[in-house]
């Protein structure tokens, strides 16, 4: 039979070692027991703790410390102070018994008692010890579960408050985008062919830098609520950040200290290059701000991974580590609890509108990385950004170039359910020359497909009513007309061009509000670029049919 009773460690402290062999001779009927014996009685607190004593059998009368300051000692530390303590004596003097239970003492036996008794003393309090320290066991595993599971109703109440909150702000920012574009495109069309004069050209430019401050404000509030379709790539991070150190400098001033610290073998990441710039620079100013215009700003990238230690917030995997720390102020705990909330801000009025870290937060989520905040008043700060490692080569950006507005010939077919929408944009580009071609929603445009009309660009909105939707469209326009080119828009693309809030390498969105001259430069890139494929290709027909005629005479 086995005995799944737990084991007794059994301390005795004796000055006279014969003492042990009797003890251990009555132990014997004990079954799951150690027994250790020290003649040193200074000793006691020390040795108790070393074998985790679950009762001390300690004799009364010693030569330096008697019974009563070894029990005394005993129940002074912390370690033993719950350790149980049978006094043993030659003397039955209910007067020293009473003593032996005031200093501490849990039991009295006087020697040499009855191996039987003592066993039954020594289970019997060796049990009840055990089982407090098992109760105690469990009471702290308690707390630390109950800190754990506040922890975590913490960290989901914050996840589905920001969700709640970057659902609404998601939903908000379309709507504004595409009002924003109304003003915007009504203005820019005023500004080119509504002859104004001087007065009134300052007037409408002091109206479109509201537009372009609102566009500013909602791209922010998107990327928050991670709805911003992002155009990634796989970049190096190492050569984004040292083409951002001259910026860098200039935006923190000369008082300000820049360090860059880029670890050698760096990884790649995909991100969209663009806005990880704007999370940086935004890291940037914040870091001013908090520095009052002095101090060191460092910025360090590293490999971080299963080599090397993780927050607790960043799951097991491999990514690269983008850190922007300052020596600024800091933040106390109750800020840094909100820091991540849209329009939360310590700023005074008017210096801040408090989504800087929201749109980092936000962004940083929809790459499927993890952002880390640290600060502590007086501390300065530090926000870690955690990107997934990419083992794929950095891809060649295909640069736009930004050049004024520029028309052309072409025949453009605009397809744009919002009347307000559609016309200022339809009159933008009939001002710039081009052919423009009209469509409510998509199956009015394929009515003008099917009619036969030449088309060399389709300007399409994403979201559309209809049957038809925007990416039937696209598909059915790459099959009937090859060589036409395809550009979205949008102030909201999330679940219908986006993956996971990625777009495809193949799609090309310009988000509304949009400027004429980012309209036209798209434009003109994508019609160059038709141009050049068409040349390709009626080069390699040209080629394949001059070969035919070749292998043809070979054979008479």
């Amino acid at each position: 039979m086995i005995d799944d009773r737990p084991e007794c460690s059994v301390l005795l402290i004796d000055d006279e070692p014969f003492a042990q062999d009797i003890i251990a001779h009555g132990l014997k009927g004990c079954v799951r027991h150690t027994l250790c014996y020290e003649s040193n009685a200074a000793r006691a607190v020390e040795v108790a703790r070393e074998v985790r004593a679950t009762v001390v059998l300690v004799d009364l009368r010693m030569p330096d410390l008697d019974g009563f300051e070894v029990t005394a000692r005993l129940r002074a530390h912390p370690d033993t102070e719950d350790v149980p303590v049978i006094v043993l004596s030659s003397e039955d003097d209910p007067e020293i018994k009473a003593r032996a239970f005031a200093v501490g003492a849990n039991d009295y036996l006087v020697k040499w008692p009855d191996p039987r008794e003592l066993v039954a003393r020594v289970r019997y309090h060796s049990g009840a010890c055990i089982a407090r320290r098992q109760r105690d066991a469990a009471f702290a595993s308690l707390r630390v579960s109950q800190e754990q599971l506040a922890a975590s109703q913490s960290a989901l109440h914050q996840a589905q408050k920001m969700e709640a909150i970057g659902q609404l702000t998601g939903g908000v920012a379309h709507d504004f985008n595409n009002v924003l574009q109304i003003i915007g495109g009504n203005l820019q069309l005023l500004k080119l062919v509504g002859n104004l004069n001087e007065s009134a050209k300052a007037r409408v430019e002091m109206a479109l830098s509201g537009v372009e401050r609102g566009a500013k404000l909602a791209a922010h509030l998107l990327a928050f609520a991670r709805r911003q379709p992002l155009q990634s790539v796989v970049v190096d991070p190492g050569h984004l950040l040292r083409e951002m150190d001259d910026m860098m400098r200039r935006v923190l001033g000369p008082s300000a200290r820049v360090v860059t610290e880029i670890e050698p073998g760096l990884g790649s990441t995909m991100v969209d290059p663009n806005q990880l710039n704007n999370v940086l620079l935004n890291l940037a100013i914040n870091a001013r701000d908090a520095m009052a215009g002095s101090g060191t700003l460092t910025i360090r990238a590293a490999n971080a991974g299963p080599g090397a230690a993780l927050p607790a917030e960043v799951p097991p995997g491999n990514y690269v580590m983008i850190e922007v720390a300052d020596t600024g102020k800091g933040m106390p705990q109750e800020v840094l609890l909100r820091a991540f909330e849209p329009f939360f801000t310590t700023k005074p009025t008017g210096q801040g509108t408090g989504l800087g870290l929201s749109m980092a937060y936000g962004f940083v989520k929809q790459s499927g990385g993890e952002i880390v905040l640290h600060s502590e008043p007086g501390q300065g700060t530090s926000v870690r950004i955690y990107l997934p490692r990419s083992d794929a080569a950095p891809s060649a950006i295909e640069s736009v170039a930004s050049t004024p507005l520029a028309g052309g010939l072409e025949t453009i077919l605009v397809v744009e359910d919002e009347p307000d929408v559609r016309s200022s944009t339809c009159g933008i580009l009939s001002a710039l020359g081009y052919e423009v071609l009209e469509a409510e929603d998509a199956e009015s445009a394929l009515a003008i497909i099917d009619s036969g009309r030449h088309i060399d660009l389709v300007f399409s909105d994403v979201i559309m009513p209809g049957p038809v939707s925007s990416l039937q469209l696209g598909e059915i326009v790459r099959r009937r007309l090859p060589y036409a080119q395809v550009l979205y828009t949008s102030g909201y693309a999330e679940g219908v061009l986006a993956h996971e809030g990625k777009l495809d390498a193949s799609v090309h969105l310009l988000q509304k509000p949009y400027h004429p001259d980012a309209l036209s430069a798209r434009i003109r890139h994508l019609l160059r670029r038709a141009k050049r494929e068409q040349k390709a290709s009626e080069q390699k027909a040209a080629s394949g049919r001059q070969q035919g005629v070749q292998s043809h005479l070979g054979l008479m």
